[in-house]
């Protein structure tokens, strides 16, 4: 059955997105399958792999139970690598949810019947605490928080923890932490290497040992529409979230090895 993570952080602009596009890229490249969730209004994941935002069924068709889910999923160009597209309409989700029946779990519900055609599903959140978040934390096995190294790193991220913990108590779900990821990190800064520290001590095991560098074509690679892997694979940025996925995937394999009846 396909893992899911959830890539969140209510903070804005601390790669999020590129995240969610540039893992499953690496992962899909590993001879994987892949689904990526582009859960955010906003479409930047969509957009970001190609797929133009048409009009066509979306993510919210199937979060208002219009249509099942793999009928709105498309194929991107990158080999493995499938979307389940957004657009502006996800923004009407938050409201329309909120008197249905199960409105926390209409994502889990939707993944359900198609876990096993996957070996990964990425789910990008969008930057805030609502029910699209909850829906996407409710349907995943762990969460994966990017952080900017820049001074106000840590704010918000308590309350996305709380949050955590809330879901994990009112819905006796055993989300775990799946690693915070230092972004956009600038060795040629003090500030950048001393929040890096701060992080490290604050976080302890659960930071990635893989830090995504500051990079300008890992800034340009979603305007063409292509993860940084087809737009310039020997770039920092494509080195960087290559060595992010054999980190998942290693911690993975050793999870499954200490665990009775797998591995």
């Amino acid at each position: 059955m396909g893992k899911v993570i959830a890539i969140t952080n209510q903070k804005g602009g601390v790669g999020k997105t590129t995240t969610a596009i540039n893992l499953a890229a690496s992962l899909a490249a590993g001879d994987l399958r892949v689904l990526l969730v582009d859960s955010d209004p906003q479409g930047n994941s969509t957009t970001g792999v190609g797929i133009q935002k048409d009009g066509g069924a979306t993510l919210y068709d199937a979060l208002l139970g219009q249509l099942p889910l793999p009928e709105v999923i498309r194929k991107t160009d990158f080999e493995g690598l499938e979307l389940a597209p957004a657009d502006k309409n996800l923004i009407a989700a938050n409201l329309e949810l909120v008197d249905l029946a199960r409105r926390e779990f209409r994502l889990q519900d939707a993944l359900a019947p198609i876990r096993t055609q996957y070996h990964y599903i990425l789910i990008d959140c969008p930057p805030a605490l609502d029910l699209l978040t909850l829906n996407a934390l409710v349907a995943a096995d762990s969460v994966l928080i990017p952080i900017q190294c820049e001074f106000f790193a840590l704010e918000g991220v308590s309350e996305l923890l709380d949050t955590v913990d809330r879901v994990r108590r009112a819905f006796g779900h055993s989300l775990k932490i799946e690693g915070v990821l230092l972004t956009m990190y600038d060795d040629r800064t003090n500030l950048t290497r001393q929040v890096a520290q701060d992080l490290r001590e604050f976080f302890r095991d659960e930071v990635f040992q893989t830090i995504i560098p500051r990079s300008i074509r890992l800034a340009e690679a979603p305007s063409h529409g292509k993860p940084i892997l087809t737009y310039d694979v020997r770039s920092r940025g494509a080195e960087s979230y290559i060595k992010l996925a054999k980190e998942i995937l290693a911690h993975d394999q050793a999870a499954r090895s200490q665990t009775p009846g797998l591995g």
